[in-house]
């Protein structure tokens, strides 16, 4: 496979049984890469990595939550052992928040569960790469995010591990910039088990209805792109193309990708605090107004 993009590189990738993971899977291999896969269900992982293999790639599979410590150290060994090094890390893992879940009907364990599944899973990832990307002096890392995390596709969990993720990812890229290793964040949508079926359909609906989705996010959502379409850009950031791309959050969705904007703070009110008192809510309420009323 010399001449590939990814010729000669290893990848490990969380949540890669089905779904996102595995047509990053897929495409990492297509691209001239070895994979490590990961999945919770014995069987299900057997047959992705048979499938990978199938194809012409190179794969291996682990198997395990990457919540639990040590299955991402267990998926950097295998990597390093089944094929020599370690060079990119992408978490896909995740679950869905129950329908219809809401502030007001979701409980701390169903809340614990996704920030487990989505934000601990990043951090494992992450945690378990960073060590070996710093001591060699280069690594990619991509993290799976979510537009849930700007509030509007609803729920509670999900969204705020998402966001979590965010801004894991931004503060890891800044620690390890220094070190010459990449971390960025994809925010895909694609048509998966998670984004297809009445119950789906119906809740996306419903969050038209309450106007939290406008109409063109709407029939974004009702009809997503696949998931072959949203790997491209999860293969992109972990080639050497990327190699001037970290601390960025992307979305992507069918052949659409953006960049969102790095945030940018805007000025309300400032006197000195040591020769003035502390603002009473009028001195504030009048600052607000200006901004109001340029």
């Amino acid at each position: 496979m010399s001449g590939l993009p990814l010729s000669g590189k290893v990848a490990l990738i969380g949540g890669s049984s089905r779904g996102i993971g595995l047509a990053v899977a897929h495409r990492l291999a297509a691209e001239g890469a070895a994979v490590v896969l990961n999945g919770r269900d014995a069987d299900v992982l057997d047959a992705a990595v048979a499938e990978v293999v199938a194809a012409g790639g190179r794969a291996a599979g682990v198997l395990g939550s990457l919540a639990t410590p040590g299955i991402a150290y267990a998926m950097v060994d295998a990597a390093r052992e089944d094929f020599g090094r370690l060079d990119a890390a992408i978490n896909c893992a995740g679950v869905a928040e129950p329908g219809g879940s809401t502030i007001l009907t979701i409980d701390s364990e169903e809340f614990a569960a996704q920030i487990d599944a989505h934000l601990t899973s990043a951090f494992e990832v992450a945690r378990a790469a960073a060590e070996v990307f710093v001591a060699q002096g280069s690594g990619a890392i991509v993290l799976t995010g979510s537009a849930a995390s700007l509030g509007v596709f609803g729920g509670t969990g999900y969204p705020a591990a998402k966001g979590g993720v965010n801004a894991l990812a931004l503060a890891v890229a800044a620690e390890l910039r220094p070190s010459g290793v990449r971390v960025n964040v994809v925010m895909p949508g694609a048509k998966t088990r998670l984004s297809t079926g009445d119950e789906y359909q119906a809740h996306i609906d419903g969050l038209r209805d309450r106007g939290v989705l406008d109409p063109g996010m709407h029939a974004a959502a009702a009809d997503p792109g696949s998931v072959d379409h949203v790997a491209a850009i999860y293969a992109y950031l972990v080639s050497d193309l990327a190699a001037d791309i970290t601390g960025s959050v992307f979305s992507a969705a069918g052949n659409f990708i953006g960049r969102y904007a790095d945030p940018e703070l805007s000025l309300i009110a400032y006197r000195d605090h040591v020769d003035t008192p502390p603002y009473t809510l009028d001195d504030i309420d009048a600052a607000f107004a200006v901004r109001r009323n340029p």
